[in-house]
């Protein structure tokens, strides 16, 4: 009876535990994470952080450090690969090689590493021991009026990109889902071979911006992500929106980060970067707020914000210019840093009950 009695406390406690009473996890700052780097290695601003199906964790450098940082460092490569422990594993990439203002990065179904740049003309997939296997466009040639980054942007090119901002792939058939991005304001589509399929979007206008237009993005178009139901998520950054599509490019829905200025365009922007739970059906969707500086966790389905953390600052913890992120296998999530934060951050996901407040671990 003692023991049937004790399974039974048992079992309310983990259905207690699974229940709508538990909120969103909260998050809290993994300062071990990651290690220190080689010595005299510096990175520069960090444009993207992924993870792969291993929970390698990259981030990409823009080598931008100081006059001051090179006199007594030296400019990290452009791609550095950390294990979960925070350890750095690998690092790779021609400077002269890797897009310009190296800008998000994701990884396919077989650990392929694809990198964009916001101030050039290419996207490129590299393997995970950092062989180049594909680049679309050409380095420093744009789709623009005269083929250079000051010409007006034409949105249309089949070979050319405008300072593309971040991709997605396709793990049914390895299509290439680019955000073309500043300067284009387009969902550009190849093929795994990297020959153009289609395209959508379009500038908008202010009132377009307002009224939630869809497949017109305020300025820059600045992420894409595509969810396990095959939807694709584009990250309409000064239009404070998340613009959902169908992998063809029909709209689906709209969902609103309205908590920058209320009139559109916003210049800084709330829509910075996207990404979902691990879970199967992908129960929460994650956004990095540039404007304000902090990391909301919605309700995926509804597009409700659930939780907040994050602050501007300086401190560990808190953010300068966070970019993007990432979530591992171990619901961790990862923010990289731009402009003067230049750091990737870890942050430990722990249960809050909704009713106490209280913390436990949580998977």
């Amino acid at each position: 009876m003692k023991h049937l009695l004790m399974i039974a406390a048992l079992t309310l406690s983990l259905q207690a535990f699974a229940s709508p009473a538990l909120a969103p996890p909260s998050y809290q700052l993994d300062a071990s994470w990651p290690k220190p780097l080689p010595e005299k290695w510096i990175t520069g601003q960090l444009g993207g952080v992924c993870v792969d199906a291993h929970d390698h964790v990259v981030v990409v450098n823009r080598r931008d450090i100081t006059e001051e940082e090179a006199e007594t460092g030296e400019q990290a490569p452009p791609i550095l690969m950390f294990d979960h422990g925070g350890a750095l594993v690998a690092s790779f990439g021609d400077p002269n090689a890797v897009p310009v203002s190296i800008h998000g990065c994701t990884f396919d179904g077989e650990n392929n590493l694809y990198v964009a740049g916001n101030d050039d003309g290419i996207v490129q997939k590299y393997s995970h021991d950092g062989k180049l296997l594909l680049q679309i466009g050409t380095r420093g040639m744009f789709d623009s009026s005269d083929g250079t980054e000051k010409g007006t942007f034409k949105n249309e090119s089949r070979e050319r990109l405008f300072n593309p901002a971040g991709v997605a792939i396709d793990p049914g058939n390895g299509e290439i889902f680019v955000a073309d991005g500043y300067g284009n304001k387009r969902v550009a589509v190849f093929d795994r071979a990297g020959r153009f399929l289609r395209q959508w979007g379009r500038q908008a206008t202010s009132a377009e911006s307002l009224a939630g237009e869809p497949g017109a993005f305020a300025n820059v178009v600045h992420c894409v992500a595509m969810s396990r139901a095959g939807q694709v998520y584009v990250c309409d950054r000064q239009g404070d929106r998340i613009q959902v599509f169908d992998k063809m490019g029909t709209f689906v829905r709209n969902i609103w980060i309205r908590t920058g200025t209320p009139s559109l365009p916003d210049a800084r922007g709330t829509a910075w970067w996207v990404g979902f739970s691990r879970d199967a059906a992908q129960k929460y969707m994650y956004v990095m707020n540039g404007r304000n500086e902090t990391i909301h966790v919605l309700d995926h389905e509804s597009g409700k914000i659930l939780a907040t953390f994050g602050r501007p600052g300086h401190q560990a913890g808190s953010f300068t210019h966070g970019h993007t992120l990432a979530i591992d296998s171990t619901g961790y999530i990862y923010i990289a840093e731009t402009n003067w934060g230049r750091r990737v951050q870890r942050f430990r996901p722990v249960a809050q009950t909704a009713t106490t407040g209280k913390v436990a671990p949580f998977q």
